[in-house]
């Protein structure tokens, strides 16, 4: 993530946008394109108050797992609060900058929504997404702050990733053998 940490004052009133916004255009819409399926375990990176997280929960059901990773202690409270608000018991909370702390090879599906452009070390964030994402896993991708030419250059660059598909507000990358 980015190397200076949002004031909490900024992150309450970011959190209060996504409501506004969530409302307006729900997140739903948008995780639909990551086709996450019951069972599958998905690591929201960057997932600020949740807005993504409780869904993913519901479409990974009782058998799957989202891990919801930020670097903020607010976006963490937030998720937790929200977990336990709606009884998301497969939901579990990473405070972290970038490591994930999981182990290889267990993630089905990696979002990476409006995040990347903020990132401090956009290049580390991609090489871990590709370490725990499992063979045949993907990098279900959104970043509002970029053009479409930058994001499939930036992302695809390393040779972790390739592009497997677009939706109307995703990109979709699948991990390479690299």
């Amino acid at each position: 993530m980015s190397n200076e940490l949002m004031s909490n004052l900024s992150f309450r009133g970011m959190s209060l946008m996504f409501k506004i916004r969530d409302f307006v255009r729900p997140r739903s819409d948008v995780l639909m394109e990551a086709e996450i399926k019951p069972g599958f375990h998905v690591l929201d990176f960057g997932c600020g108050p949740g807005s993504y997280t409780a869904i993913a929960s519901g479409l990974a059901g009782t058998n799957g797992k989202v891990y919801a990773l930020d670097i903020h202690p607010l976006a963490i409270k937030s998720v937790q609060k929200l977990a336990s608000k709606k009884g998301l018991n497969n939901i579990e909370t990473i405070l972290s900058s970038g490591t994930t702390g999981l182990e290889a090879a267990t993630v089905d599906v990696a979002l990476l929504y409006d995040v990347f452009h903020d990132l401090g070390n956009p290049n580390a964030v991609l090489q871990e997404l590709h370490r725990v994402l499992k063979p045949g896993g993907f990098l279900s991708f959104s970043d509002h702050h970029l053009k479409e030419p930058e994001i499939i250059s930036r992302v695809t660059k390393s040779g972790l990733f390739k592009l497997s598909g677009r939706g109307k507000m995703t990109y979709k990358f699948t991990k390479t053998g690299v």
